[in-house]
């Protein structure tokens, strides 16, 4: 069964808490669940795993590429848009990687505008809320197979 890892970046440990307004009033479990039930009728297999801090993302990016994972759904949280040490770990990946962000982040300030990851991602889904969790899986399900 093929797995697709869900990385959760800095901060999101905090949906449902954190800003409302922008990210509604879902926890990142309740994602979680929701990404499993999908992974589930798709036949997949589903992890997640959410960190604070920088390098031990990085470090579970370094595993997925030993665990031959298929894919990838990460929303990085701020990172999206400045860490080039979680650009590069993704790059060495040769596995669908789809980006999610729960707010339309192109809607927002204009830093958040810009993502170091868009050149190696497959495509990037935002402003669906928790939806956005489960196109990104549909996508890079879909991405391995093609």
């Amino acid at each position: 069964m093929q797995t697709f890892l869900i990385l959760h970046g800095v901060n999101l440990n905090l949906f449902g808490k954190r800003d409302p307004k922008q990210y509604g009033t879902t926890t990142l479990q309740e994602i979680d669940d929701q990404v499993q039930a999908l992974a589930k009728e798709l036949g997949v297999k589903a992890e997640s795993f959410q960190t604070n801090f920088e390098g031990a993302m990085c470090e579970r990016i370094h595993k997925a590429h030993t665990e031959k994972v298929a894919g990838i759904v990460i929303n990085a949280g701020a990172w999206t848009h400045y860490s080039y040490g979680i650009r590069d770990a993704l790059a060495i990946l040769q596995v669908p990687i789809v980006e999610v962000h729960m707010s339309n982040i192109h809607a927002r300030e204009e830093f958040r505008h810009k993502s170091v990851f868009v050149e190696i991602a497959k495509g990037q889904i935002s402003g669906f809320g928790p939806q956005s969790y489960l196109l990104g899986l549909r996508a890079a399900v879909a991405a391995a197979k093609a």
